[in-house]
């Protein structure tokens, strides 16, 4: 763990230096051209940087042709990793943990939000049953799809909060409009989600915020520093045959981030599909600021949060009380490293 520290923590210093993106100076062509990627709930702010990278040209500007394939949740995504259909996800980091924990080498080679951006609201007119996650139980509780970042983030609540994770029902709402529909037909009592979903909910009034992890602030009062979320993920077997392709994906999302980080929540809600804004453009505006800090510096996640994301696994799930896992096996920093110049 020390060497995995010393390591990251150079490739931090680098990245924190003057630096420029590397103006297209690639190394050769890459090894595959036409690429699969899966995501589960595109539309959300959780993934704008595959948004915005697929929009401005960024693939296409590497060689590559993206086909991105939109699941029903982070889960959905890694089984289609798992199972062929896909090279590489943009998904949350904590499934290259589990994946490493089950013997299966899944790497991170960069990171898109260096916080979750994962709010936990209860629905209005229950906010005066439901004080606290200790009223959780015997809740039902909506997130992006089981077994996804939002599930996870909700059964740590509720263990901090002396529940088990078992004590609520967890029901899969999707991404978007349908996860708004979950709220306003009372079909759950609580929601885990993102932004747009929860700006919407909160601007018609049918929603309380209980916890939010789209500021730092908001992380570390939940997990006590750092949390890494979304990333881009691929099993190690696809990184060591196509290295150029895997390079030309990470230089497309590093300068989707530099984008970001420059750009107005106007100027990036100009570029997204108009779907995306639910129907309320100024209101999408207002969530892209409000998740404006969650979305990574450099492309590098700290080691602190990849304790932090283990140290969540450990608490949850018997599988990982003893678990012996690498976390130097689960992100790559060296493609996000060649990404950038001096």
């Amino acid at each position: 763990m020390r060497s995995l520290r010393i390591a990251l923590c150079g490739a931090l210093a680098i990245a924190g230096l003057a630096l420029s993106l590397a103006g297209g100076a690639l190394a050769g062509d890459p090894e595959k051209k036409d690429v699969a990627l899966a995501v589960g709930g595109k539309p959300l702010l959780y993934y704008l940087p595959l948004t915005i990278a697929e929009r401005k040209g960024f693939f296409k500007e590497e060689g590559l042709n993206v086909e991105i394939n939109d699941l029903g949740g982070g889960a959905k995504s890694l089984q289609a990793l798992m199972g062929g259909s896909v090279d590489v996800v943009t998904g949350a980091y904590d499934h290259t943990i589990r994946m490493q924990q089950k013997g299966q080498d899944i790497r991170a080679v960069a990171e898109l939000g260096r916080f979750p951006a994962i709010v936990i609201a209860v629905r209005k007119d229950l906010a005066g049953e439901i004080k606290s996650p200790a009223d959780f139980k015997g809740r039902k509780i909506g997130v992006t799809a089981p077994g996804s970042g939002t599930a996870l983030t909700v059964q740590y609540v509720m263990v901090k909060s002396g529940l088990s994770p078992s004590d609520a029902v967890l029901i899969g709402v999707g991404g978007g409009a349908s996860a708004v529909a979950a709220i306003k037909q009372r079909q759950i009592d609580v929601l885990v989600h993102l932004d747009p979903v929860i700006a919407k909910l909160e601007s018609d009034g049918d929603i309380t915020i209980m916890i939010d992890t789209r500021t730092e602030d908001g992380t570390r009062a939940l997990f006590g520093g750092s949390n890494p979320a979304a990333v881009l993920y691929a099993k190690s077997d696809f990184v060591k045959r196509n290295p150029e392709t895997t390079q030309r994906l990470v230089n497309a999302f590093v300068k989707s981030l530099n984008w970001i980080a420059k750009a107005t929540p106007e100027e990036i809600a100009a570029v997204v599909p108009p779907e995306y804004h639910l129907g309320d453009r100024d209101l999408y505006m207002r969530a892209v600021d409000n998740s404006k800090e969650s979305y990574s510096l450099d492309g590098i996640t700290d080691p602190r949060g990849m304790e932090s994301v283990l140290a969540m696994l450990k608490m949850l799930e018997p599988d990982f009380a003893d678990a012996r896992i690498d976390l130097a096996k689960t992100f790559d920093p060296s493609f996000v490293q060649k990404a950038w110049v001096k």
